[in-house]
């Protein structure tokens, strides 16, 4: 599945949340969280994300009512 990699606000977000989305399975997008890196003192997320396409990105982060304000790109062929 492709990977996508973006940017955005740690806010309204906890750590042990971010802990826990990274072992959640698949929403109904499509969309896993591969990794994730945040720092609470910059109050920012870095996402990697399986996900089937940028739309189900998009969707995914509107239903957690956070905007990727950096990037979203695709990573590889795979």
């Amino acid at each position: 599945m492709p990977k996508f990699i973006d940017a955005h606000p740690m806010e309204p977000f906890a750590a042990d949340e971010l802990h826990k989305l990274q072992n959640a399975p698949p929403d109904e997008f499509g969309v896993t969280h591969h990794d994730i890196l945040f720092s609470k003192a910059d109050n920012k997320i870095y996402c990697v994300l399986d996900a089937p396409n940028a739309e189900a990105i998009h969707k995914h982060h509107a239903k957690a009512a956070s905007s990727a304000t950096g990037w979203s790109r695709r990573e590889g062929n795979g």
